[in-house]
């Protein structure tokens, strides 16, 4: 944290579930929203939140992540849901035309929702995210499969359990890029102790092979719909599939730049000055 800006948990209800997160700056100024990455929560932004100047900056906790409520049993995770999801927390704060930053999984839904409703979308920053993961038609029975043969697995899977914080932190920095003072902001936020362990808080739904892809085709006419100015920022070292990303989607958008920073998918988290600094001059 820089100065004495202050962090505060909020929340927003609406009927059958609860989006939680954290945000800074006066309430008046205009907003920023972040959106996090798979298995990720609001707190991979703590790093960024007190650099911006005069802006209300809000990074929420996706539903089945963080503090956010899971989905009804009923319910799974997919790709359109987490749109609707969106759709949804826009219309509850009736937000127009404001300011996003979205990283990885974050970074490919607010595109589509970007595509389906420009009116609610003033610029678009992206972290290590560019297009959707995507398939071809004639995969999509093997995917239905695979996605159905996941769904079912998970039923029977245990949440892995860990005995204090240290040890999940030092099992989230074994299996991604993240330093381990990154991987405690995100961790802290993301276990909750129960008797003697603490077990993850993201619902273990979240793991399960997404029964279907978008063809190539969709993607790229999501892309082409987006009319708001979009901007990337990404790892050196971050995931392989941006940098094909931008040379296959880049030239799809009808506005878009992007820029290279040193470091690797959680570049936000490494160099928090930088992609701010490169944030307000987009915006």
């Amino acid at each position: 944290m820089t100065g004495n800006v202050s962090i505060e948990e909020i929340s927003y209800s609406h009927k059958d579930f609860t989006i939680h997160g954290v945000a800074c700056g006066d309430k008046h100024n205009d907003i920023v929203l972040c959106l996090h990455g798979w298995l990720d929560n609001a707190a991979s932004f703590l790093p960024m939140l007190p650099l911006f100047v005069n802006k209300r900056v809000i990074a929420i906790d996706w539903p089945g992540h963080g503090y956010s409520s899971h989905r009804s049993m009923d319910a799974h995770y997919h790709f359109i849901d987490w749109v609707y999801d969106l759709v949804q927390l826009f219309e509850l704060n009736q937000w127009k035309n404001i300011d996003v930053v979205a990283h990885s999984m974050g970074g490919m839904v607010v595109s589509a929702f970007a595509a389906a409703f420009p009116e609610k979308i003033k610029s678009l920053t992206l972290l290590d995210s560019i297009g959707f993961i995507s398939a071809e038609a004639e995969q999509s029975t093997a995917q239905l499969r695979q996605g159905m043969l996941s769904r079912l697995k998970g039923l029977n899977k245990q949440k892995n359990k860990h005995m204090s914080v240290e040890s999940a932190i030092n099992a989230r920095v074994s299996v991604s890029d993240l330093n381990y003072e990154q991987a405690k902001l995100i961790v802290q936020r993301g276990v909750v102790k129960q008797q003697e362990h603490f077990v993850w808080r993201a619902d273990s739904r979240l793991r399960a092979t997404s029964p279907y892809r978008l063809t190539l085709a969709q993607a790229e006419q999501f892309i082409r719909d987006i009319k708001t100015p979009v901007q990337l920022i990404y790892g050196s070292e971050g995931l392989d599939m941006v940098p094909k990303g931008v040379k296959h989607f880049g030239p799809l958008f009808e506005r878009f730049l992007s820029h290279e920073l040193k470091g690797g998918h959680h570049v936000h988290m490494e160099q928090p000055e930088a992609t701010v600094q490169l944030i307000n001059a987009f915006i």
